[in-house]
C-alpha cells in the first residue's frame, strides 16, 4: 500500500480554474485516514474571453472582472485555512497576446499563482474528472467537453485515454467569429451552416484520427452540454440527447431571438447567447463521428485537478479502485469507520452469498452480489453519528450521499439494506421497504439476511470466524461450516438469532458446524 502524504492532522487544498467563461472555485480538507471532504464550490461567470478572440487579445474590462473574482476567491479559499491552491488557467488565457500582463495582475493583485494548462493537459484533466466519477463498465468511450474558448475530445475507457486533442472552437469563440454584440435576433439557417463548416475544419485532424471508430458511449461535460442536455429532457422526456433529438432542438433555438432563448425551460439565461454556437460544435462533431446519444456528465477539470492533486497526496485511495470502490472508501474513512471489521465483514457476507447461490438457495446474480460487496462496507457508517438506531442513520447516511457510479434504484438497494443489518426484518409495511420496486425488494431480502448472518460471524469484532462454507445436509438443512481460529461462542449465539429469517427466505433450516481446526474454539462442535 502507497503512504500518504498527508500528515496525521490532514490539509486543506483549493482549487481555482479560470475558464474562457467562468471562474471555479473547489475547497477541499484532505484528511490523514486517506479521505477527504469537500468544504465549499463556488461559480461566477466573468465572460474572460469576451472580445479576445476578434482582436487576439484579453480585454481590460473582462480583465478586472478576473483578477477581482480571483482574489475573492483566495480570500475565501484562506478563510478555511487551506495550506494549498492550485489554480489554473485555461483557453481564453493561454491564446491571449497579452496573457503574461494577466498573469501578472492575478499574482500582484489578486495574490494568486496562476499556471496556464494546455489543451492537450486541459483535455487529460478532463478525462480524469469525468472518468472518475462515471461508472464505465467496458467499450470505448468518447468524450467532449464544450468551453468558452476551445473544445476537448477523448477517446478512452474507464482505465485510460488512447487519444486527447483541444479544438480552438468553444462557445465563446465561436460567437466572438460569427455574430455582431447587437445581433439578438433569431439565427439564419446560413449563418448556422458557415458556424458548422468553421468546426469541422478547426476539428479536421481529429476527425480524420477517430472516424470508423465504434463508441459504445458518448460522455458530455461542461455547461453548455448540460444545458442542451436539459432543455431537451424538459421537450421530449429523455435523460440523454441523441443526433436527432440535437438537431430538432437547435432548430427550433436557432427560430428564437436572445430574450426567447433566455426564458427556455432548461437553460442558463447566462449562457442564451452562446447556445447556438455550442450546439454547432457538438452537433458537428456527433454527426461526423456517428456518436451514440450523448449522455451528460456533471464531472469535469475541477474534479479533475482534485483527482490529479489525490493521485500524489492519497495513491492508496485512487490507483487501481473503481469509481464505485473510491466514492464507497471515501464516505467510510470519512465516518471513519472500523475497516478491519468492515472488511471482514464483507468477506463472509460474500462467502455466504456465494455458497447459497451454488446450492441454489437464491437466483440473484453479480449486479446484486457487487452491491452486496460495497453495502459491507458501509453498514456501520451510522455509528458515526450515535450508536442508538445506528441502522437507521446508515440508511440516511447512504441514501444522500451521492455515491458516485451507482444509479439510483442501486443506492436506495444499499440504504434499504444497511437498514436491515440488525434489529427488524424487512417487510412491506415499513417505509423504506414498501418504497422499492419488487425487484428491489427481493434482492434486500436476500442481502440483508446476508449482511445479518455476516455481521452475526463477527460480533467480537476480532475475526474469531475466518471463513464460511455452505453444504446441503442429508436432511436437506443447509450446515455452515465455519472455520474458527479462537474461541466463537459470542459469534455462535448471536446467529441462533437468525434460524427464523433463514428457514424463511431459503426454505431449509441451518446447522453450524465447526472445522476440525476449530473444534477448541467453543463448547459445542456441533449446534444442531
Amino acid at each position: 500500500m502507497a503512504p500518504s502524504l498527508i500528515p496525521p492532522e490532514g490539509k486543506g487544498v483549493a482549487f481555482i480554474d479560470l475558464g474562457t467563461n467562468s471562474i471555479r472555485l473547489l475547497v477541499v480538507r484532505l484528511n490523514g485516514n486517506g479521505s477527504y471532504a469537500i468544504q465549499r464550490k463556488e461559480k461566477e461567470f466573468i465572460r474572460l474571453g469576451e472580445g479576445e478572440f476578434r482582436t487576439g487579445r484579453l480585454q481590460p474590462r473582462a480583465m478586472d472582472r478576473a483578477v477581482v473574482v480571483a482574489g475573492r476567491f483566495r480570500d475565501l479559499a484562506l478563510s478555511y485555512g487551506v495550506d494549498e491552491i492550485v489554480a489554473v488557467a485555461t483557453a481564453a488565457t493561454r491564446d491571449a497576446e497579452n496573457r503574461v500582463a494577466f498573469l501578472d495582475r492575478l499574482r500582484d493583485e489578486a495574490g494568486l499563482d496562476v499556471r496556464v494548462v494546455s489543451g492537450k493537459e486541459e483535455a487529460r484533466l478532463i478525462y480524469l474528472g469525468v472518468a472518475w466519477g462515471t461508472r464505465i463498465d467496458k467499450g470505448e468511450v468518447f468524450f467532449i467537453d464544450i468551453g468558452g474558448g476551445s473544445t476537448e475530445i477523448i477517446a478512452g475507457d474507464g482505465d485510460c485515454h488512447d487519444y486527447l486533442d483541444s479544438l480552438k472552437v468553444g462557445a465563446i469563440r465561436l460567437t466572438n467569429l460569427f455574430f455582431d454584440d447587437k445581433e439578438t435576433g433569431p439565427v439564419p439557417d446560413e449563418r448556422y451552416a458557415l458556424l458548422t463548416r468553421y468546426v469541422r475544419n478547426a476539428a479536421l485532424r481529429s476527425l480524420q484520427r477517430l472516424k470508423g471508430r465504434s463508441f459504445s458511449r458518448t460522455l458530455g461535460s461542461s455547461g453548455t452540454l448540460l444545458n442542451l442536455v436539459e432543455m431537451n429532457r424538459r421537450r421530449t422526456g429523455s435523460s440523454r440527447l441523441s443526433l436527432e433529438e440535437l438537431q430538432n432542438l437547435r432548430r427550433y433555438l436557432c427560430g428564437l431571438d436572445l430574450k426567447e432563448r433566455r426564458n427556455q425551460p432548461g437553460i442558463n439565461p447566462e449562457r442564451a447567447d452562446i447556445i447556438i454556437a455550442g450546439a454547432a460544435i457538438v452537433e458537428t462533431i456527433m454527426a461526423e463521428l456517428a456518436l451514440p446519444p450523448l449522455e451528460p456528465s456533471p464531472f469535469g477539470l475541477q474534479e479533475g485537478l482534485l483527482l490529479d492533486h489525490l493521485q500524489r497526496a492519497l495513491p492508496e485511495l485512487v490507483r487501481g479502485l473503481s469509481v464505485r470502490e473510491r466514492s464507497v472508501l471515501q464516505l467510510c474513512r470519512s465516518c471513519h469507520f472500523d475497516e478491519p471489521h468492515a472488511r471482514h465483514v464483507q468477506s463472509l457476507a460474500l462467502e455466504l452469498f456465494d455458497g447459497a447461490r451454488r446450492l441454489g438457495l437464491h437466483d440473484l446474480g453479480d449486479g446484486e452480489r457487487d452491491l452486496l460487496r460495497h453495502v459491507a462496507l458501509l453498514h456501520d457508517l451510522g455509528l458515526f453519528l450515535s450508536f442508538s438506531n445506528h441502522h437507521a442513520h446508515s440508511h440516511y447516511i447512504v441514501s444522500n450521499a451521492e455515491l458516485l457510479g451507482f444509479d439510483e434504484r442501486e443506492i436506495a438497494v444499499m440504504a434499504v439494506t444497511a437498514f436491515y443489518h440488525r434489529k427488524k426484518l424487512p417487510k412491506k409495511k415499513h417505509p423504506p421497504f414498501a418504497a422499492l420496486d419488487r425487484p428491489s425488494r427481493k434482492a434486500v431480502r436476500y442481502l440483508s439476511l446476508f449482511l445479518r448472518l455476516a455481521e452475526s460471524l463477527d460480533r467480537s469484532h476480532a475475526a474469531a470466524v475466518r471463513s464460511v462454507d455452505l453444504a446441503l445436509a442429508d436432511d436437506d438443512a443447509v450446515r455452515l461450516r465455519l472455520d474458527c481460529r479462537q474461541d466463537c461462542r459470542l459469534e455462535l449465539w448471536q446467529l441462533e438469532e437468525h434460524r427464523a429469517g433463514f428457514k424463511a427466505l431459503l426454505k431449509r433450516p441451518f446447522r453450524v458446524e465447526l472445522s476440525q481446526k476449530g473444534k477448541d474454539a467453543g463448547d459445542n462442535p456441533e449446534v444442531a
